[in-house]
């Protein structure tokens, strides 16, 4: 694929990860893509809450372009965008999202290409289950659908509720940013989680996470991520909130491992690494993660995570744990993700693939 290239992405938003837990995901990527010289334009709507949260300024290496919140303002940002070579729709905007599903494979102008990228997928396909879901209308306007997680199966479902391919592009690290950090005292424990509560199930946590503290009253628990302030919690648990980007390094780094829970409907479709499994494997935590169809396509169960898929076998893990165990540990998971899982290799996967449609497309348009 040809350098220089123009990206154009309706999300949530770049610089906040409020209620947006794509929000890494989407900059590790994108930072790629202009690293490797393309132009990267990015429209968010113009909310003041989430930019009252946001984690970082306005990146350099990409224009943002904030839209009112109203018919008016979105109808400018999709004529502003449509000249472009890659126009992107992600999942989850928040805002009009039926509105954009529909207008963005139509503002297009061949050999441009239209993409669906599905920031949520088994929500998304759980929706796309009702025949009527508009969404359906839409898939076959765009040229390619890409997934942050899944497996063949989620595949298979995409073509069947009408999208014309689709593909993963799974979560990576940034070399550059996600490096080991010395622990923070506020942040140190001996078992931490970070997650959203709107993006968590309460069960979940509480199986996983809160009743495993309240078995160990002697070891300190911290949890991280907005939203749980009003939570019954053991004594031995701090709460941290949300944790800005600039401090998940340190978060990671702090506990004598990490805890990864994945959303149950994720897990279910295999193939579900989440952004807090690989960065905190990047930076060189020791991770206990559940486990699902397609884990070991990521990391190497028992040597580069360890696996519990209940509170006792996560007790079992912690009790099992030693510094130099938990140290070693993250120190392989480090190296594979410098290996294996970087955004640059994402963006030259993508980059792949978008170039066969390129010509897919050229080739139609000189017939």
């Amino acid at each position: 694929m040809a350098r220089g290239m123009r990206f154009a992405f309706f999300g949530a938003s770049l610089v906040s990860g409020y209620a947006n837990s794509a929000a890494g995901y989407c900059r590790g990527l994108l930072h790629a893509l202009a690293r490797r010289g393309h132009r990267v334009r990015f429209y968010e709507p113009l909310l003041s809450e989430r930019l009252a949260r946001r984690d970082v300024l306005d990146p350099s290496w990409a224009e943002i372009v904030r839209y009112t919140a109203d018919g008016e303002g979105l109808e400018a940002a999709i004529e502003h965008a449509a000249d472009t070579d890659v126009l992107v729709k992600c999942s989850d905007v928040g805002l009009f999202d039926d509105l954009l599903d529909a207008a963005i494979p139509q503002v297009i102008v061949p050999p441009a290409i239209a993409v669906y990228w599905d920031m949520n997928p088994a929500r998304t396909l759980a929706q796309l289950a009702d025949p009527r879901h508009p969404l359906r209308a839409q898939l076959p306007w765009y040229n390619v659908v890409l997934a942050r997680y899944g497996g063949d199966p989620a595949i298979e479902a995409w073509e069947r509720s009408g999208a014309r391919v689709c593909f993963p592009v799974y979560p990576a690290i940034d070399p550059e940013s996600d490096v080991p950090a010395p622990p923070d005292p506020e942040y140190a424990a001996h078992f931490t989680l970070l997650v959203e509560r709107a993006d968590a199930d309460p069960v979940q946590v509480r199986r996983g996470f809160l009743d495993v503290a309240a078995t160990l009253p002697e070891r300190r628990f911290v949890l991280g991520g907005g939203g749980w302030d009003d939570t019954a919690m053991p004594a031995n648990v701090d709460y941290a909130g949300h944790v800005y980007a600039a401090e998940r390094r340190l978060y990671f780094c702090s506990a004598s491992a990490v805890c990864n829970l994945t959303a149950p409907e994720a897990a279910a479709l295999g193939y579900a690494p989440g952004p807090n499994l690989v960065e905190a494997a990047g930076v060189g935590a020791c991770v206990i993660s559940d486990t699902w169809e397609g884990f070991e396509a990521f990391f190497e169960p028992e040597r580069e995570v360890l696996i519990a898929n209940d509170a006792m076998q996560v007790i079992e893990q912690l009790s099992a744990l030693s510094a130099e165990r938990a140290a070693a540990i993250g120190r392989r998971a480090r190296g594979r993700c410098l290996a294996e899982h970087t955004y640059e290799r994402r963006a030259i996967e993508l980059e792949a693939l978008l170039e066969g449609f390129d010509r897919q497309w050229v080739n139609k348009t000189a017939l």
